[in-house]
Order: structure tokens, then C-alpha cells, then sequence
């Protein structure tokens, strides 16, 4: 017994002369976040959300009027249904008619096609959706105001609800020490508590404003835009 306790106090001090302390500072943002803007031209006819609301992936945020773009596409279905007809008909007796006459009727059939999916895609733009779950940070747009296509103007901000990255920054003398998996502990400003996260991404360059290292760790429901300070643990020195 006394034999074991004494090999478990070796491989302890072994660890921790072999364990290094790194001090890093860091800066929380979301996981995700995104600028939304319209990528067409009109008026704004609906605002659906506002600051602080949660959003699902696909939910639509804001609309511009589209009467023109609906009857377009409505002209491109109906227009497609007879092109259909036509083309069904032709290869009903293809054998009996003349190749190129064929290749007119096929050829107007596709380019129905092809007009119904441009004027559907511009129906769609006329729809700011959600790229993804989360909540809305930021909104400038109301109902009556005036977007273009050919201007991008972001009129709202999303980020991720919960999931956060905490963006760590240490001295670039440890860059070869630090690796994906080692601990991070740390303290977010004004909060006492101690929280442990992993090393889950390093970045391929430093930072040329400090020449620092950068580095992320996951974490959860900490507001976006705070700081704080920690000590990442890496098993080489």
C-alpha cells in the first residue's frame, strides 16, 4: 500500500513539472452572427421581429411589397404549364416530325423552366429569412422605409442565443506549447466565478496589432462584448 501512495506522489510531481500555466486574456463573442440586408430593391410592407426576440432558422424577419414580382412569377407558371403541354405532345409523335421543329418545342419548354426559377428567385428575395437560430441584436428598418438591391444596408444583426466562443489571446512564445484540447481556466470581468473550457481552435497567424497568439474555447450563455482573464494548462513546456 505504502508502495503504491509513493508511485502515485511521483506521477503527481512528474505532472506537474511537466504541466505549464499560460496566462491569456480573452473577449467573448457569439458563435454565430450574422449582417442582414435585403439583396433586392423596394419598400419594406412588414417587419416581423425586434431587439431582443428569438428567431428560428428560416423564420422571415422583414418583406418588401411584391405585387409585380408575384404576377411575374404567376406569368412564368402559367406559361410553363402550356410549354409542358406542348412538349408533351411533340414527343407523343417525335418520330413524325421534323427534328428541328422538335428542338423549337423543347427549347421553349426548358426556357419556361429556366424563366419560372428567375422569377421565383426573385420573388424569394423580396423575404429577409434567418440564416440560423438566434436573436436578434440589432434592427434598422421599419414599415415604409426604402431599400435597394444595388445599396446593402444592414437592417438587422443576429448572433446564436447561447452558444458563445471565447476569442483567447496569450504570448507568442508559448505557440508551440499551446494545443487543441488543452484547459482553459477563467474568470469573466466583475464575476468571481471560475469557469474550465478546452482549447478548441488555434489560429494560423498572430494578431499584427500585438503580435499574439489567438485561440478559441466554447462556452455558453455569457453576454456577447465581455472580457476577462485566465490560465490556459498545457501538459509541455
Amino acid at each position: 500500500m505504502n508502495n503504491i501512495k509513493v508511485l502515485l506522489g511521483v506521477i503527481g510531481l512528474v505532472a506537474s513539472i511537466n504541466a505549464s500555466e499560460i496566462y491569456a486574456t480573452f473577449n467573448v463573442k457569439a458563435h454565430e452572427s450574422a449582417n442582414l440586408a435585403f439583396d433586392a430593391s423596394g419598400v419594406v410592407e412588414s417587419v416581423k421581429t425586434d431587439i431582443s426576440l428569438e428567431v428560428k432558422k428560416g423564420d422571415i424577419l422583414a418583406s418588401l411589397e411584391n405585387s409585380d414580382k408575384r404576377a411575374s412569377l404567376d406569368i412564368a407558371k402559367t406559361a410553363l404549364v402550356y410549354a409542358k403541354k406542348d412538349y408533351d405532345r411533340q414527343v407523343a409523335v417525335r418520330k413524325l416530325i421534323d427534328a428541328s421543329k422538335f428542338d423549337a418545342v423543347a427549347f421553349k419548354h426548358d426556357n419556361a423552366k429556366n424563366q419560372l426559377a428567375l422569377q421565383q428567385s426573385l420573388y424569394n428575395k423580396t423575404f429577409l429569412k434567418a440564416p440560423f437560430d438566434g436573436v436578434i441584436f440589432f434592427k434598422e428598418v421599419e414599415v415604409g422605409d426604402t431599400v435597394s438591391g444595388m445599396m446593402l444596408k444592414t437592417v438587422f444583426k443576429i448572433q446564436s442565443k447561447s452558444k458563445r466562443k471565447l476569442v483567447v489571446e496569450f504570448d507568442q512564445k508559448y505557440n508551440n506549447i499551446v494545443k487543441i484540447g488543452d484547459k482553459f481556466e477563467y474568470k469573466v470581468d466583475g464575476d468571481d466565478k471560475l469557469y474550465t473550457g478546452e482549447i478548441s481552435k488555434i489560429y494560423p497567424s498572430a494578431n499584427a496589432n500585438n503580435r499574439k497568439v489567438q485561440a478559441e474555447v466554447k462556452a455558453q450563455d455569457i453576454m456577447v462584448g465581455l472580457f476577462g482573464d485566465g490560465k490556459i494548462i498545457t501538459n509541455s513546456k
